[in-house]
């Protein structure tokens, strides 16, 4: 059974650093698009992050544009988990982080549509304090 789960959210200060992974188990998604977006209350949920496999080891990654210079995204084959590093967090950043995994393809803007991703993690709570 295909299932994502989400770690590494937690409180952090302003200007502070957080690490989210994410372990698929029970079926590799290294061939597949895997995506991190966020909701905040009483908005919809947004792109953060993706990175898509391109031949052999070879991957490409996608950032929205609020995270461009403080965040990065990673994949570890070995351990099957995506990873999404976040630095200089700011208050705004406060969201449910949620991973997710795509079997389509597309441009960089078809992975930054939730509606193409198949599957979905519960969600990492994320807090920023000013």
């Amino acid at each position: 059974q295909v299932q994502l789960v989400e770690s590494g959210g937690g409180l952090v200060q302003a200007g502070g650093s957080l690490r989210l992974s994410c372990a698929d188990s029970g079926r590799t998604f290294r061939y597949y698009t895997m995506g991190w977006f966020r909701q905040a209350p009483g908005k919809e949920r947004e792109f953060v992050a993706a990175i898509r496999w391109n031949t052999g080891s070879i991957y490409t990654g996608y950032l929205a544009d609020s995270m461009k210079g403080r965040c990065t995204i990673s994949r570890d084959n070995a351990q099957n988990t995506v990873n999404l590093q976040m630095n200089s967090l700011k208050p705004e950043d406060t969201a449910v982080y949620y991973c997710a995994g795509a079997t389509g393809t597309g441009g960089s803007n078809y992975y930054r549509m939730p509606s193409n991703y198949d599957y979905w993690g519960q969600g990492t709570q994320v807090t920023v304090s000013s």
